[in-house]
């Protein structure tokens, strides 16, 4: 019943659906071109009513960045992580052991997103789509350099160096925020990788993957990564550095088409400056 009354307050405040025409000229109009890399994250309830969902985003945004762009987004599943750790919501600790021995491992074309909203969830599954094997923070392309960015996904320390962010920016990829703001933007857990704060934490991280066909529990580091303070990066970048932003609406949803070295660099700076945990 509330998914019923959720939808008809979306029609109710849409006016005219978005469509998959549509779509295509606003991703155009924010300076959306063929054959760049883009990495995507979005809200596709902030996008009002669209004809055919997701599917529809997707293959408007394909439509394009056409055969020779590539896109990419993070496939996250974070209920495949230490159990300890987990705070939405808790569970109790005597089914910590009981979650590392029986969780299922990860698998590229199962193991579902967690929170990555309908948009990656549909990317995820598309036909040609193909993603990287980290078992909690895994990303998901298509396109010609599709299998360069999530080929070798590092373990440790799976945002940093040699992950696909980091080819992302050797690539000069852009990101698009749709109808998101930059507490979002993945991005910018590479800046905190290369920020090196001394007072970052480390954190023990663990998940089931599989390891020639046997299913196993393994451990792993990585920053305790904290987007806490993202969004007022954003904010001082968008300020700072404005002709790297460029900002349109995509249906009723403001997106945004940043350039990813620019924000990454400038949050590294932005974080060594004022971040004090």
């Amino acid at each position: 019943m509330h998914r019923i009354k959720k939808h008809a307050t979306l029609i109710s405040e849409t006016g005219l659906p978005a469509t998959e025409s549509s779509l295509q000229q606003d991703f155009e109009a924010l300076g959306l071109k063929t054959g760049m890399t883009i990495i995507a994250h979005s809200s596709l309830s902030q996008l009002g009513w669209v004809v055919g969902g997701a599917a529809a985003v997707l293959l408007a945004l394909e439509s394009v960045l056409g055969l020779e762009g590539t896109l990419v987004m993070p496939a996250f599943s974070g209920n495949n992580t230490e159990p300890s750790y987990w705070e939405a919501p808790p569970v109790p600790e005597e089914w910590w052991p009981i979650i590392r021995a029986e969780a299922p491992p990860f698998m590229p074309d199962l193991t579902p997103t967690r929170m990555m909203g309908a948009i990656a969830e549909t990317f995820r599954i598309q036909n040609g789509s193909i993603r990287s094997h980290h078992p909690a923070v895994s990303f998901v392309a298509k396109g010609p350099k599709a299998p360069a960015i999530i080929a070798d996904h590092p373990l440790h320390y799976p945002l940093g160096e040699h992950s696909p962010l980091a080819k992302l920016y050797d690539l000069d990829a852009s990101i698009l925020l749709l109808g998101v703001d930059h507490s979002n933007n993945t991005s910018l857990h590479l800046s905190e990788e290369r920020a090196k704060l001394p007072k970052q934490k480390i954190q023990e991280q663990g998940g089931a993957i599989l390891e020639n066909g046997v299913r196993k529990w393994v451990k792993y580091k990585q920053l305790d990564y904290n987007d806490g303070d993202f969004a007022f990066i954003g904010t001082a970048f968008e300020m700072e550095m404005p002709e790297a932003v460029k900002k349109a609406q995509v249906g009723k949803a403001t997106a945004r088409l940043v350039h990813m070295r620019s924000v990454v660099d400038f949050g590294v700076k932005w974080l060594q400056k004022n971040r004090i945990y």
